[in-house]
């Protein structure tokens, strides 16, 4: 494991009653929650417009959704052995810049007539690849930007902005596809994008980079650094099995979730956003109490008890029924409690890992995890795709919403759940 640390001196960095009144990590905030906000309405856009407009059928969706997320298999490990060398702002700085481009390039392929299918599977995949780089780069960087006395209080305000994203980006994500046209829906994520880059690039503490040998270890040699860091530790090694469980599990559910609400419930696009979107106020309470709970009944238990709940939760799905009117507000009510539940469960576990890692081996960490923990993702969503094409929607749903219920089982039975009220340390 390499001693050599990326990070910024603690000297440098604002004490733990002076985080909100720091101006770097206010810029970071505003522009995470921007980035986040164009990745959650981009996330809807694309597949709404595919089964809307397009006609597309649960094995195309399925495909699709796969397609986007198949950068994190291909490309999570290589992302983390890179960023672990480099300045983590100018990576997200270029990404946000990018998906601006293609994003943009997309909308004016839509305005022309030439947004088919092809198109989609193009752009989903570009857009996915970026998230990529993006996501770990975030992570890396608030550890590098923040003391580590404030993880847990600034994944908390980082993770409310996501909130605020799952808040406002399905909800406008569909109203714009079902409302205006699907070139408009792109163009308002590039627009998030560029707000996004604005942001970012006025941070202006520079981070230090790693100190580097006149014969630095390969790029592979690197990687198989952070795989052996991540799986000699027990706690990161469970991450990753509960990740991987719920993860592929909630690809497929999602992938009949996306086709079972406008064909099984007949919601119109901005019906579907709005019941998509109510997993932001859930997630935005999920942060505040993540920021307490872990501290009063210990980081184990939260972890068990909000998993449990938040994927638990869909298994009322299958059995909803009726006009709109009765099917929104419990389809608002459900996506809620799972995105409390999860929420929880995102802002303590990513405090527990970065609490058990060294500065100089975050970028890797993160991207080993996102690898084993979404590498499965490209799959369930064909999978998902298949099981409502061969049992239907309902049946589908019941299925992939009864196997997210083994990540909190892999969790209780795990030193995770015993964990206790103050984090572990590296």
């Amino acid at each position: 494991m390499p001693s050599a640390s990326c990070a910024v001196p603690d000297s440098g960095r604002p004490g733990p009653s002076s985080l909100w009144r720091d101006g770097d990590f206010r810029r970071l905030w505003v522009g995470q929650t921007a980035s986040q906000l164009g990745e959650h309405a981009s996330v809807v856009i694309v597949p709404l417009f595919a089964v809307l407009a397009l006609n597309a059928g649960a094995g195309e969706l399925g495909v699709l959704r796969a397609v986007g997320q198949a950068p994190i298999l291909l490309l999570s490990l290589f992302v983390g052995a890179w960023v672990d060398r480099w300045r983590a702002r100018t990576v997200m700085v270029v990404t946000d810049v990018s998906r601006t481009l293609v994003l943009g390039a997309a909308a004016v392929a839509g305005l022309l007539g030439c947004l088919g299918l092809p198109t989609l599977f193009v752009v989903a995949f570009v857009v996915g690849a970026l998230s990529v780089y993006f996501d770990v780069a975030y992570q890396a960087f608030l550890v590098r930007l923040v003391s580590r006395d404030q993880l847990v209080q600034g994944n908390s305000a980082l993770e409310g902005s996501r909130s605020a994203a799952q808040i406002g980006g399905p909800a406008l994500g569909g109203a714009l596809v079902s409302l205006l046209s699907a070139p408009i829906a792109a163009a308002s994520s590039a627009l998030l994008f560029a707000v996004s880059f604005l942001s970012i690039r006025r941070i202006r503490r520079i981070e230090s980079l790693p100190t580097r040998s006149e014969h630095p270890p390969r790029l592979w040699r690197r990687i198989h650094e952070g795989l052996r860091f991540v799986v000699s530790d027990t706690l990161l090694r469970t991450v990753c099995l509960a990740s991987a469980a719920f993860q592929f599990s909630f690809a497929a559910m999602m992938t009949v979730y996306l086709l079972f609400l406008p064909r099984e419930l007949h919601l119109s696009g901005t019906a579907v956003g709005l019941a998509l979107a109510a997993t932001g106020p859930g997630a935005l309470l999920g942060s505040m109490l993540a920021a307490r709970l872990p501290r009063r009944f210990g980081h184990g238990a939260v972890l068990v008890s909000a998993a449990a709940l938040g994927d638990g939760v869909f298994l009322c799905v299958p059995a909803v029924h009726g006009s709109p009117a009765v099917t929104v507000p419990a389809l608002l009510a459900i996506n809620f409690v799972f995105g409390m539940g999860g929420q929880l469960v995102n802002v303590t576990v990513m405090a527990v890992r970065q609490a058990v890692t060294p500065d100089g081996m975050q970028g890797r960490a993160a991207a080993t995890i996102t690898f084993v923990g979404m590498g499965l993702t490209p799959l369930g969503s064909l999978v998902g795709g298949l099981l409502a094409e061969e049992w239907g929607l309902r049946t589908g749903i019941l299925v992939t919403a009864t196997s997210m219920l083994l990540s909190p089982v892999v969790m209780a039975l795990s030193p995770l759940a015993r964990l206790g009220r103050a984090l572990p340390s590296a």
